[in-house]
């Protein structure tokens, strides 16, 4: 078959990242893929077999989604988004045999004109090829009924399903999106979709340590700042802060200069996740990948869900995994460097979670559910 995977993220990188692996899912299994992205580049996200395209890149304005900036930071203008939308249409691998959107039309409805377009192209092909809709376990609730049935009309004019990487029975799509009977009839739950586990790590990285992480973007420095001082009130505990976005280094020096002698800062690393094998404990946001992350190596974690701009998507699922051993929730506006002191010298005491049985497959099963759905169709 050939895929292509259409992929915009504005603030994180979870989305571009999630496209990825079930990219590397196809090309696995034998089929020629394309990732069109068109959020900021991103260093290291190349996978092997996969053709990565990337548009004229848009990000959000902070928290504010409604607002798109360009590549130079200035508000996209109509010309900017024009043009971005002829690359998308040139850039459509010809006549593919499926087409999946990432996230649009549950989100990224700020760029519907370019999506409604790839989708009328796609649908006008001859023979038409199959169009799925790839969505993580939690979306961000509708604020308005009309959204909803935007989106369900969306689906029911373009979508012959609707992909949704998460386990049924720990997290159906209900818990964050209203489902009618229509949508239910288009949803596919793959599991979650994870990396390969990491194995350990070579040197013993991160052996005893509390990792601090808050994904690939830019946000997090608050978390940083009370984490540099929770390190001081826990002596007996090494911290090591990872620091992520385009730029960690003017963060990183700042925290080199009030760092306490048991604190390491520096920029994220591509072995982070063969560290959780042997760290004490972990102290994260609560983004998509990084739930896999803790799911798969077991380390006891502290979530700090990201709820800036009134986002609920990591508190829910936050609030998902509260029920596993070795897991706490503190929000934003909770956290104090004491009360991280405390939560992370609890955590540290405990001994890793045994493999759940949650679903982790997820890059594996889309291919498979693909594969069926197309050769049913064909």
């Amino acid at each position: 078959m050939k895929v292509s995977i259409i992929v915009t993220h504005l603030l994180g990188t979870g989305h571009l990242r999630r496209a990825m692996m079930l990219a590397k899912g196809f090309v696995d299994a034998g089929h020629r893929v394309q990732v069109i992205s068109g959020g900021t580049p991103v260093d290291g996200i190349a996978v092997a077999g996969v053709e990565l395209i990337q548009l004229p890149p848009v990000k959000s304005n902070g928290t504010d989604f409604t607002t798109l900036l360009s590549a130079t930071g200035a508000p996209a203008s109509k010309a900017y988004l024009a043009d971005r939308q002829a690359q998308l249409l040139r850039a459509m691998d010809a006549e593919p045999d499926v087409v999946m959107t990432e996230l649009y039309p549950f989100g990224r409805r700020v760029l519907a004109a370019e999506f409604d377009a790839l989708l009328d192209a796609a649908r006008a092909q001859r023979p038409k090829p199959l169009i799925l809709c790839s969505i993580r376990d939690i979306l961000a609730p509708p604020s308005r009924p009309s959204k909803v049935e935007r989106t369900g009309a969306v689906i029911a004019r373009y979508y012959d399903g609707v992909l949704v990487h998460s386990d049924a029975q720990a997290t159906p799509l209900t818990a964050s999106w209203p489902v009618s009977d229509a949508l239910q009839g288009k949803l596919l739950y793959t599991g979650f979709v994870s990396a390969a586990a990491p194995g350990p790590h070579p040197q013993g990285t991160g052996t005893g340590e509390v990792l601090v992480s808050a994904g690939g973007g830019a946000v997090g420095a608050p978390l940083f700042m009370a984490a540099c001082a929770a390190a001081a009130l826990t002596p007996s505990l090494t911290w090591r802060l990872l620091i992520g976005g385009q730029d960690p280094e003017p963060l990183v020096k700042k925290l080199h200069a009030i760092a306490p002698a048991n604190l390491i800062a520096e920029p994220a690393r591509p072995d982070f996740r063969n560290m959780l094998n042997h760290a004490a404990c972990s102290v994260s946001m609560a983004g998509y990948n990084t739930a896999m992350d803790l799911l798969q190596t077991g380390v006891p974690a502290l979530l700090i869900p990201f709820d800036e701009g009134g986002e609920v998507e990591q508190s829910l699922r936050a609030k998902s995994l509260m029920h596993l051993p070795g897991f706490e929730v503190l929000t934003s506006a909770e956290v104090t460097p004491a009360r991280l002191a405390e939560a992370v010298t609890r955590l540290a005491a405990l001994p890793r979670r045994s493999a759940t049985e949650i679903a982790l497959n997820g890059a594996v099963e889309t291919v498979r559910i693909t594969q069926s759905l197309r050769e049913g169709s064909a």
